[in-house]
This record gives C-alpha cells, structure tokens and sequence, in this order.
C-alpha cells in the first residue's frame, strides 16, 4: 500500500515498501547581480542571500566598468576589492556597516600591514570577525582577494 503527505517544507512523502521517503522542495538560491561589481569569472554567484545572511564572493582588484585587472600595490588592491564588495552588498541592500566576517587571502602574508591599514579604514569598532591566510597564488597574480558574510540591513 502507498499513500502521500504534504508536509510543512516538503513536497511529497510517500511509503513505499515499508520505508518512508521524502522528495524535498526544490529550493531557489536568491542571487544578487550586479553591473557596479565584476562579473563572475566561473560558475558562481556576486552573492548568495539566505535567511538573513548575504554571502558575498570573493573579490579583487578588477575593475568592473572594463572588467580588467588594476594590479598595484597591496593597499590599492584592497581598496578596489572593498569598493567591488560595497556595490555587492549595496546591491543586495545592505553594507560594509553589516558586514559579521571577512576572510582575506593574502598573496604573501608580509603585506599584512598595509592591507590592515586599508581594512581599519573600512570598518569601525566592533569590528567583524575575521580570518587572514596567505594564499598559495591567487588568480592572476592578484595580492588579495576579500570575501563577506554581511547581515541584511534592518
């Protein structure tokens, strides 16, 4: 014998040989695009939002009116990638004020210092949780790439 449910956050659930099974709802991820940003280089999103959470890609020093690289100095590129990351989460409204964790992947880990520099001029206290690694090579010989997980605006 086989019967169906609807549940609460399912589609179906039905009984079929003595075992219950559960087709979920498919779910949609609420995506934020942007032209003020760069365009994602592969198959991923500017950011994703869920629940009251907006995870935002990591960025770097491209600019997104010409899509090319602005390679520099550490501190340049850190403030081209917190520009991209600001349109992102004006995009999705919100703001760098929102922002509850970074995660910055440094080229080479001596330029420390002067991406901090950039960085505390970005946020204020309390600042937001953050994880800072030297990255093996990041793509096209950037010096950072930033990403964000920011709350929404209330």
């Amino acid at each position: 014998m086989s019967c169906h449910v609807t549940l609460p956050g399912t589609k179906l659930v039905y009984r079929q040989n003595h075992l219950w099974k559960t087709i979920a709802e498919d779910r949609l991820r609420k995506t934020i695009v942007t032209e003020q940003a760069p365009k994602p280089v592969g198959p991923y999103s500017q950011a994703v939002i869920e629940g009251d959470l907006i995870f935002v890609a990591g960025q770097g020093p491209i600019n997104p009116l010409t899509n090319t690289l602005e390679l520099g100095d550490v501190r340049s590129e850190t403030k081209r990638a917190f520009e991209n990351l600001r349109a992102i989460l004006q995009a999705a409204g919100s703001s760098l004020d929102d922002v509850v964790k970074c995660n910055v992947y440094l080229r080479d880990i001596n330029d420390f210092a002067a991406m901090n520099e950039v960085y505390e001029g970005v946020f204020t206290a309390p600042f937001p949780a953050r994880t800072t690694i030297q990255a093996g090579a990041l793509p096209g010989g950037i010096a950072v790439e930033i990403e964000c997980i920011a709350k929404q605006a209330r």
